[in-house]
């Protein structure tokens, strides 16, 4: 089973790859639009990829409270599963940015995107 992963930001959504068979996932690449430009490349993507479901990362605060982009995240979560008809899975994102710049990752926001569905990985075998 494929999957598209997606750390969601209100200025760049971080992608990544994955499967189950491998157990591993792989950072693709960073979406730095907004908007309907936004969803057209992700589109592509899943044209590409042929993803049997996707995945996001939903970030919390550390003592697990919601905040503001919270909601914007399962929102684009929603927008997701609407326009492409696709199964959406969520993870607790919380610290992904932070472990991504500690492994000196060159692009953020697709090494994150990565960790969240390396995560997904180990908790949904």
């Amino acid at each position: 089973m494929t999957f598209l992963a997606f750390d969601f930001g209100t200025k760049r959504v971080g992608v990544a790859t994955g499967s189950r068979f491998s157990g591993s996932a792989e950072a693709l690449k960073s979406i730095a639009l907004e908007g309907e430009a936004r969803f057209q490349a992700i589109a592509r993507l899943i044209q590409e990829w042929q993803p049997e479901a996707l995945v996001i990362g939903v970030p919390f605060h550390p003592d697990g409270a919601e905040h503001e982009i919270t909601l914007r995240a399962r929102k684009f979560g929603r927008q997701l599963k609407s326009r492409f008809r696709l199964p959406v899975h969520e993870v607790d994102e919380r610290y992904t940015s932070v472990e991504a710049e500690s492994r000196g990752a060159r692009d953020v926001d697709s090494a994150s995107a990565a960790l969240i569905l390396e995560q997904f990985l180990r908790e949904n075998p």
